[in-house]
């Protein structure tokens, strides 16, 4: 009995991971189109990254909530990446400019295109070391 419980817990926390960070990738997914619908598709280089990352965002959420257990630790890494690679890109956007463009904090959904990549990389880095310690 007493094994049970911590198990369920365990399920629990790594459901809950897995949900968060499926949303977190969506939301990652939506800003990105929504911005490439409101323009950002006709910057070079710049646009077609919008639209690829939509896609990745929305393809992301629904590996995780979807791979088996066992190749939890792979999907959840993998969208950790997508997500703080995308930070990166937005943070280098700003501060030297990234493929000849120059992004600034008061464009359109700047701030909360930081917060869900930021809150994405953060939830699915922890989702990848509880999955890695519950296949070990």
């Amino acid at each position: 009995m007493t094994t049970a419980a911590p198990a369920r817990s365990a399920t629990g926390l790594t459901w809950g991971l897995r949900i968060l960070g499926a949303v977190l990738l969506a939301a990652m997914g939506w800003l990105h189109l929504d911005l490439w619908f409101d323009g950002y598709r006709t910057i070079d280089v710049i646009g077609p990254a919008f639209m690829l990352n939509a896609v990745a965002g929305f393809i992301l959420a629904v590996l995780l909530l979807v791979v088996p257990r066992r190749l939890l630790v792979w999907a959840a890494a993998l969208g950790a990446l997508a997500a703080a690679g995308t930070l990166a890109a937005l943070l280098l956007s700003t501060t030297v400019g990234l493929f000849g463009f120059v992004e600034t904090t008061a464009a359109p959904l700047w701030w909360e295109t930081f917060w869900v990549e930021a809150g994405a990389a953060v939830v699915l880095a922890v989702l990848t070391v509880v999955a890695a310690r519950r296949r070990a």
